[in-house]
């Protein structure tokens, strides 16, 4: 399924709760196409997905397509990473952030 040049996918909201009981450590990039902020943290995610493979999912959510997922987790805007474990909303990220606070939060659950 994944070589190292797989970007992070992105999932719909009918796959999001089958991926949180799946997976332990979960980074959801809430993003849009024409959010400018979106872009410059986009690599960013990106390195994460690589750093941390095998140990923690990096999967995007366009907010466009899944409003309510966006609503459910009382998100007012984006560029929003919110990071999950067991299932939990354990952190929220929300803007253009360094590399360190995403690979911090993930670090700080695995």
């Amino acid at each position: 399924m994944s070589t190292n040049t797989d970007t992070v996918t992105y999932v719909q909201e009918s796959e999001f709760d089958t991926l949180l009981s799946e997976e332990k450590v979960v980074v959801v990039d809430f993003t849009a196409t024409w959010c400018g902020p979106c872009r410059l943290i986009s690599p960013l995610i990106e390195q994460l997905a690589q750093e941390y493979k095998g140990r923690a999912k990096v999967v995007k959510v366009d907010v466009d397509e899944n409003k309510p997922l966006f609503k459910k987790f009382g998100l007012r805007s984006i560029p929003a990473v919110l990071i999950f474990k067991d299932a939990e909303l354990v952190e929220t990220i929300v803007g253009v952030t360094p590399y360190e606070q995403f690979s911090t939060a993930v670090l700080n659950l695995l």
